[in-house]
């Protein structure tokens, strides 16, 4: 019995060559696994590091589009304030250039009447005026105004646009558009005027042909508000 026993334990050598096939292939399962958790690891490491060369990528670019951008924006800004800054110089520069035909009278005095007064300008230049102003913030009157009152408007450093019977339609359209865009400046029919056309400040006048006459924008440049202005400042709108 005993040694029945015993020979039944033992294992026989086709047993063992049985076995040996599965611990081998245990064994290369599980280096399977690892190489394919080891391939998986690296291709996470792979994948991050893509997104992290897009990441930078995308910053690289939106930093430079904004650059580009705030570049622009700059540019912009100095480009509008030379560009102001230019047109400042070139006002200043008109207005300090002389205009060839402009006539200067001096020595007016600017006493307030309530009679009719004899100019010796046609039309008056400045002198002794009506105590009320007529209205010139761009206005346009298609009868003819009081020269008193025309001549206090000057004081207050309005330019007076007058026109005879001479001036053609499109004469007359043109100077009431420059009018209505201009405060401090008014337009009337001037029937016993001599020229054409004629632009009166304060001790200051030029006649003029045309409307077209580059000496108008000239005028109105160097004289709306400008330094021959009495009373710098004064009111230019509904006569008080």
């Amino acid at each position: 019995m005993g040694s029945a026993s015993k020979q039944s334990n033992k294992k026989s050598p086709a047993d063992k060559q049985s076995a040996e096939p599965l611990v081998t292939n245990r064994s290369a399962k599980t280096k399977g696994g690892k190489a394919a958790t080891a391939d998986r690891r690296e291709r996470i490491a792979q994948l991050r590091a893509e997104e992290a060369r897009r990441e930078r990528r995308n910053k690289i670019i939106a930093f430079s589009v904004a650059g580009v951008v705030l570049l622009g924006a700059v540019g912009t800004g100095v480009y509008v304030v030379k560009n102001a800054s230019d047109k400042k110089a070139a006002q200043v520069a008109a207005a300090k250039a002389p205009i060839d035909g402009v006539q200067t009278f001096s020595n007016l005095t600017r006493n307030h009447v309530t009679t009719p007064v004899t100019y010796p300008q046609t039309p008056p230049v400045g002198g002794d005026h009506n105590p009320v102003w007529l209205n010139c913030m761009g206005t346009v009157y298609d009868k003819p105004v009081q020269n008193e009152n025309a001549v206090h408007s000057l004081e207050h450093g309005a330019v007076w646009v007058t026109y005879n019977d001479k001036a053609s339609a499109d004469d007359i359209k043109a100077l009431s558009a420059k009018v209505k865009a201009t405060p401090y400046s008014l337009m009337s029919p001037y029937p016993t005027e001599k020229g054409t056309i004629t632009l009166t400040a304060w001790g200051t006048q030029l006649v003029l042909d045309s409307a077209s006459d580059p000496r108008v924008e000239k005028f109105f440049t160097k004289y709306v508000q400008g330094p021959q202005t009495q009373e710098p400042g004064a009111s230019c709108s509904t006569a008080q």
